[in-house]
């Protein structure tokens, strides 16, 4: 029998594909002890959404999650994470400050292995971060990422691929492994069986060759088992309730698919089954997406990995736009076609549902995602095909970027907006500590980390409330006993805290007072602009999304077309600018606050 390794993706990549990486560690560090009991040496533990996503929606933070992870899985295990070359574990890419330091943290935080990858395959992407992986003391490895294209599109063969591991070869970049990572699920078994044959030839029989799938588009099971035949020494898998669908496939899936042949996993199947019943239990509380769960067979039409599908859908959630999902899964397979066919891996993944998200509330192409409009213009490195022209013109246009076949690792170490020393002017602003932790989070966080850091952090977790029926029937009754509470609106939940006739929410501080009955809107809006004279304009968002700057402050002189504020919505940035010269008479948002389409922002006095 020839023994096959694995790696639990259920902590890292179950969480990304199911729940979008919004979990608690308190509620899934218990079940990492447990898994470490039956036998499981081999975790993935951070990087890839799930940094992030500690900061944005967990209010924890993701260094302490690392932490833990060693304490409780032991010094002995290979705990994994995942990082996007010169992106590190953001959508933006990064200068070589903090590629390094990104890896030196991940080595002091308890970390055994990074799995480093591009999502173009540009191997320049992997050369400086890669060495810096392997200077930190971490093993490293070195990924080529694939995907199945639509019939008629070219592109990803098993002749490209072999032409980017040979670049690989040809550029001394150190590895221990090589990874070939399928984030969508769509290559078919026969090009992975051909691939991974490729590879095994090229790099010889010492070489570890892992293979990495979704069961999103319902063939990774097959996929996997073609792996083995075609030479792979390991493959990703998850255990239930993060497993199959938008996941990898189960760990006893695959133990009984391969029952009768000369492969084994080696697992003891009876402590694997109490081990997800434990995992479930973990878990019972937390929404589960429906499309988190299924089979989709038009994935391959649109190829949207798992580890993107829900945490697009649960954003669309966020801003009330789920009933939009179709159409912008729809509008993906031109985004990718125009857009030079990178892999749909993010961070590319998410440009591609970027601009098809513009497309689809927009119009096509009227307004370009920045993300998508600079990887068609060679800010993140070459595509493996040449973007449409048309397309190459409209983001230099609209972005006022001309194409550029720069290293991006030049043009960010060039702009003082990014690196180390951006990082400390953030923090220092805001008078926080600078440590090579913090400075990380502010490099790749930004103003979202600065809040996390501040007390400032907002929870985005998606939980199910069990006591729902009893609060509703105690809801004609008097307002909760308790003078601290979580509140959630529109399924975000704040923390609030009351004292007298004020209320700390989220570490802020409001006054506030109840009246019986409902006072007119527009005349208490005007006696707090002091008075009714002028004539008055209204500024309104015409999308849903999260306030994450303010720039002016009620009294300012503002002039049209003047900044005011940025919305985010779908990780993509909307400038609110001034529709009339005057004064701001008042702002009715906070930063951090979600907002509605047509929801009114401030408040201009002519």
């Amino acid at each position: 029998m020839k023994k096959v390794d694995f790696m639990l993706t259920a902590f890292r990549d179950g969480f990304q594909s199911v729940f979008g990486a919004r979990v608690f560690s308190s509620d899934f560090l218990p079940v990492v002890e447990e898994a470490a009991a039956a036998g499981i040496t081999h975790f993935e533990a951070g990087g890839g959404a799930l940094f992030q996503a500690a900061y944005f929606y967990s209010n924890e933070d993701a260094f302490r999650v690392m932490d833990d992870f060693r304490r409780i899985a032991g010094n002995n295990a290979n705990l994994q994470t995942l990082a996007r070359g010169i992106n590190v574990v953001g959508l933006d890419s990064q200068p070589r400050d903090i590629i390094k330091l990104h890896a030196q943290l991940m080595k002091k935080h308890g970390i055994t292995t990074i799995r480093n990858f591009d999502a173009l395959n540009d191997v320049n992407n992997l050369l400086y971060s890669g060495h810096c992986i392997a200077e930190a003391g971490l093993r490293h490895e070195i990924t080529v990422t694939m995907m199945e294209l639509p019939p008629g599109c070219v592109g990803h063969t098993v002749e490209f691929y072999e032409s980017v591991l040979r670049r690989i070869l040809d550029s001394g970049i150190p590895y221990d492994s090589l990874c070939f990572k399928d984030a969508s699920g769509t290559s078919t078994p026969h090009k992975v069986y051909e691939t991974i044959r490729m590879a095994r030839k090229l790099v010889g029989g010492d070489t570890r060759i892992v293979f990495h799938s979704h069961e999103t588009a319902g063939c990774s099971v097959l996929a996997y088992h073609a792996a083995l035949e075609g030479g792979a020494d390991q493959l990703d898998l998850s255990i239930a309730p993060l497993s199959g669908g938008t996941c990898q496939p189960d760990i006893l899936t695959m133990w009984h698919a391969l029952r009768g042949t000369q492969y084994d996993l080696g697992v003891d199947v009876k402590k694997i089954i109490k081990l997800e019943e434990s995992l479930k239990e973990a878990m019972k509380d937390y929404f589960m997406p429906p499309e988190a769960t299924q089979v989709n067979p038009l994935i391959p039409f649109f190829p949207m990995p798992g580890g993107a599908l829900t945490a697009n859908t649960q954003m669309l959630r966020d801003n009330g736009l789920m009933d939009k999902y179709q159409e912008v899964i729809a509008a993906m397979g031109e985004a990718v076609a125009k857009g030079g066919f990178g892999t749909s891996v993010t961070p590319v993944s998410q440009f591609y549902f970027q601009q098809a998200f513009n497309n689809v509330m927009f119009g096509p192409w009227k307004k370009i995602a920045e993300g998508y409009g600079k990887m068609v213009l060679g800010y993140f490195g070459r595509t493996p095909a040449e973007p449409d022209p048309e397309i190459v013109k409209i983001a230099s246009e609209q972005l006022k970027l001309e194409p550029t076949t720069r290293s991006p690792l030049d043009i960010n170490d060039e702009n003082p907006a990014k690196g180390r020393k951006a990082a400390v002017a953030m923090l220092e602003a805001n008078k926080l500590p600078v440590t090579d932790e913090n400075i990380f989070i502010a490099a790749s966080c930004s103003e979202k980390g600065i809040r996390f850091l501040k007390g400032e952090g907002t929870i985005g977790v998606r939980k199910i409330d069990r006591k729902k029926e009893s609060a509703e029937k105690n809801a004609a009754g008097t307002a909760p006993k308790s003078d601290a509470m979580t509140v959630t609106v529109n399924g975000r939940s704040y923390a609030v805290k009351f004292s007298g006739n004020s209320a700390t929410v989220n570490g802020r501080q409001y006054d506030f007072s109840v009246a019986d009955g409902i006072t007119a809107e527009q005349p208490v809006r005007q006696a707090a602009m002091g008075g009714t004279g002028g004539e008055f304009t209204e500024v309104h968002s015409t999308l849903p999304g999260a306030v994450i700057r303010i720039l002016a402050k009620p009294g300012d002189q503002v002039q049209a077309g003047q900044l005011l504020l940025v919305l985010e919505a779908m990780k993509m940035e909307t400038p609110v600018n001034a529709p009339a010269t005057g004064v701001l008479a008042k702002l009715e948002v906070t930063e951090g606050q979600q907002v509605q389409s047509g929801a009114l922002l401030a408040v201009i006095k002519g």
